[in-house]
């Protein structure tokens, strides 16, 4: 396993990051835990996961799965913006308030006294940003988060951030989670770049595309359970002629090299520039197992242009990174 910076810190992290979705939505507690393990034996030392993962119950069995004194030797990341409560009208977003409150529930519910990476989630226009930053600078002075990122921020909201914190004297952004796969390449336009410039590490979520990029959905039997099951995603997204034919590349590479299309999708995602480690999100210990074989996948120069040739960099062969965006900023634009 190889580790990495965390952007700018002096913060090591495993080349991947094991994803705590799963854990509590198709995920029981046991082999959330069993998977957690498996993880921590083969190097992994990074984990996220989310206040709003199964209410709560993902940053529960993490912090289950910590005990016992392993908690010390892991880099720990969870987020805040979506409502746990879908009733308490304060309970969501970016406000001071629910900041605070946020993090404060998942410190109980992860059973530990720091969060060593705490995330926006997504960004919220009508919240000024130093509202935000002055929420998350006094949780750091605290002792109760040592870091702070965002996810699925525009790249200019991002620099907004990094300003204001140096306008206002506060602590800055480290990362940033974005949608980034080989399906849709969109983050290499401007998030990349930008991230590169500024020393944010990078930590993409779908590096499999929800399950796409393993091969087991083929182009004539889309029947595999599954996200993309009967060829379409939760949002809707039909697995298109064209991702299919970046599917089969993909497929064929891998079996060229020995390994599976899943390890080769996401040994060339952490390779690629300005990537600290993408997040693997398994709902089983085989998949795990399976995803975590990537750290002995080598991507040479040869492999990157076959796979530049299926999905040329900056494009989208499946638009998925602006659906996850769910930003309108167009109301706030008329403020100006």
């Amino acid at each position: 396993m190889e580790y990495r910076n965390l952007g700018r810190t002096g913060v090591k992290v495993s080349q991947f990051c094991l994803g705590a979705m799963m854990f509590g939505r198709q995920t029981n507690e046991a082999d959330s835990v069993a998977i957690i393990q498996h993880a921590l034996d083969a190097g992994i030392n990074f984990i996220d996961t989310a206040n709003a993962y199964s209410a709560g119950a993902s940053e529960k069995f993490v912090g289950k799965a910590l005990a016992n004194g392993k908690r010390a030797n892991v880099v720990l990341a969870t987020k805040a913006f979506f409502p746990v409560d879908q009733k308490d009208l304060n309970g969501r977003g970016l406000s001071r308030r629910h900041i605070i409150e946020a993090c404060n529930a998942s410190l109980e519910r992860l059973g530990t006294d720091w969060i060593d990476l705490y995330q926006l989630h997504r960004a919220q226009p009508d919240i000024p940003i130093d509202e935000t930053l002055r929420a998350l600078d006094d949780l750091i002075r605290a002792g109760k988060v040592r870091y702070i990122g965002t996810s699925m921020f525009p790249s200019w909201k991002i620099v907004e951030g990094l300003w204001a914190a140096k306008e206002f004297g506060t602590n800055r952004f480290v990362s940033e989670q974005m949608a980034y796969n080989l399906l849709d390449r969109t983050a290499e336009r401007e998030i990349v770049p930008m991230a590169q410039t500024f020393g944010i590490a990078l930590m993409p979520w779908a590096p499999l595309c929800g399950g796409l990029l393993t091969g087991k959905y083929r182009r004539d039997d889309q029947s595999a359970a599954g996200r993309w099951n009967g060829g379409k995603d939760n949002f809707g997204r039909p697995a298109t002629p064209a991702a299919f034919d970046v599917i089969e590349g993909v497929v064929a590479l891998a079996k060229e090299k020995g390994c599976t299309p899943s390890q080769l999708a996401l040994a060339w995602n952490a390779a690629q520039p300005g990537i600290t480690a993408p997040i693997v999100g398994p709902r089983t210990l085989e998949q795990v197992v399976d995803n975590l074989g990537a750290a002995s996948v080598r991507v040479t120069d040869e492999d990157r242009k076959r796979l530049d040739e299926l999905t040329p960099p900056w494009a989208a062969t499946l638009r998925y990174y602006d659906a996850a965006l769910a930003i309108d900023f167009r109301p706030n634009l008329q403020r100006w």
